[in-house]
């Protein structure tokens, strides 16, 4: 029998770039040949797809494969996608990977692909309107406030002063749309706070203002299986700053994670587990998603990021919690290809 040919598409155009090549070398290193022929998409900074070897899928950064690709790698265009895999892993994070436009493309070319559809991988990218939607559904979220660039511009004092209206000094500055803490700032006095707003603005035509959160911090991989999510093991999350930054997320020895958490117990882990996944339906995720959140000092449970995909390097919580469940990254990434065949196979119209 032939095997099925899985894209797994790294790179991208976000700035979350060299995440993503992470993810991916990781994905297409651990795909089981016996089933399947993985091929390596990469999507340079142009938006453009390349079938790239592996020794360009090695190259440290995206830069060095970008410099590379026109002597080793072949050029295809989107059209021409089909004609190269039956199946694509997304493992680009961030805008026009995870945020629907791509899910949007294959859809268009019929391939079946991992994660949530069109609506729901926006949702995923977009803080203000996922936190609205949770909040409609009775799940705790952070306070939080959209400033608009134009308002900024207009009148910065006036924003400044409805702000400091609605919140107290510690709080967060970030863009909405934007992941792995790109642009966040931890405001502290006025002088910060226009700081804030501009780094956030370099990323997105608006600002998220939400308020500082005093508590432990979790992750939470939700998983489908027939149809209905569950939770894998909890991880509780320590970083060395005062909140999860850039680093803290991807240098090594910058944060401690506890799979199963230390400091949370038994049970309300399990209640941790449940609002996981009552955010994952609210936003109608399919396949996987990454849920995280905060366990406040005074009982509370707020979703502070839900997340339509994961990071898949080798050190990141969706095989840490994976392990936990006894699996290793092979058997899981074949799950997660075939819950998502399944869920291709049974949708009506787009996913």
């Amino acid at each position: 029998m032939n095997k099925l040919r899985v894209g797994v598409i790294l790179g991208g155009m976000s700035s979350e770039r060299e995440v993503s090549l992470n993810s991916g070398r990781n994905v297409f290193d651990n795909l089981d040949r016996e089933s399947y022929d993985p091929r390596a998409v990469f999507m340079d900074g142009e938006g453009r797809l390349w079938i790239i070897p592996w020794q360009l899928i090695s190259q440290n950064t995206t830069t060095d494969i970008t410099e590379r690709l026109e002597k080793e790698a072949r050029r295809i265009s989107y059209e021409g996608l089909k004609e190269e895999i039956d199946f694509a892993f997304i493992s680009l994070h961030g805008k026009y990977g995870e945020d629907g436009c791509l899910q949007g493309l294959l859809e268009l070319l019929g391939i079946p692909y991992t994660g949530p559809g069109v609506l729901a991988s926006a949702l995923g990218m977009d803080k203000h309107i996922q936190q609205r939607i949770l909040q409609a559904a009775g799940i705790g979220v952070p306070e939080s406030t959209l400033v608009r660039e134009e308002s900024w511009r207009n009148d910065r004092q006036e924003v400044v002063n409805a702000l400091l209206d609605h919140f107290q000094y510690p709080f967060f500055t970030k863009p909405p749309r934007e992941g792995s803490s790109i642009g966040v700032t931890l405001v502290r006095d006025e002088e910060s706070l226009g700081r804030g707003i501009e780094a956030a603005l370099k990323w997105d035509r608006a600002v998220l203002v939400e308020e500082f959160l005093e508590g432990t911090e979790f992750s939470s991989i939700i998983m489908e299986e027939d149809g209905e999510p569950h939770a894998l093991e909890l991880t509780e999350i320590n970083p060395q700053s005062e909140y999860f930054t850039y680093d803290d997320k991807y240098m090594p020895g910058r944060c401690r994670k506890f799979t199963p958490p230390k400091s949370i117990a038994p049970e309300i882990v399990e209640k941790i587990k449940q609002e996981a996944v009552r955010a994952f339906k609210a936003l109608g995720f399919r396949s996987y998603g990454r849920i995280d959140g905060f366990y406040l000092k005074d009982g509370r449970i707020l979703i502070t990021d839900p997340n339509s995909a994961s990071g898949m390097a080798p050190s990141s919580f969706f095989f840490e919690q994976a392990a936990c469940a006894g699996m290793l990254p092979a058997m899981i990434i074949s799950r997660l290809i075939e819950n998502a065949l399944d869920i291709h196979n049974k949708k009506t119209g787009p996913l």
